[in-house]
């Protein structure tokens, strides 16, 4: 069984800066992609940044130049800094990843989301 925990989340004013982090946990061969997603209320989860396969990342156009994904491999760890937070950057965060876990096969696993709010 894998896991993955997020943290970090909270309240934050406009402009202000958070850090995401996420783990995973279990009997783990091999992780390939990782990252986050958010969604909003009304609204559908989208891609925030992510490392794809082969290690490209890929950030949404609202979050370039504020936004960075990092990862420790070695830890089964990514991360999520976020700069310059907007009201509009609420919501809550999920972290995905794509494990090989013992006696399985290659599954995209997410977190249970952490929330950020962005507000004065």
């Amino acid at each position: 069984q894998v896991q993955l925990v997020e943290s970090g989340g909270g309240l934050v004013q406009p402009g202000g800066s958070l850090r995401l982090s996420c783990a995973a946990s279990g009997k783990i061969l091999g992780i390939d992609a990782m990252g986050w997603y958010r969604q909003a209320p009304g609204s559908q989860r989208e891609l925030v940044a992510a490392f794809a396969g082969g290690g490209i990342t890929n950030y949404a156009d609202s979050v370039k130049g504020r936004f960075t994904v990092s990862r420790d491999i070695a830890k089964n760890t990514v991360h999520l800094q976020m700069n310059s937070l907007k009201p509009e950057d609420t919501a809550v965060y999920y972290c995905k990843m794509k494990v090989l876990a013992f006696g399985s096969l290659w599954l995209d696993y997410w977190g249970l989301g952490t929330q950020v709010t962005v507000s004065s």
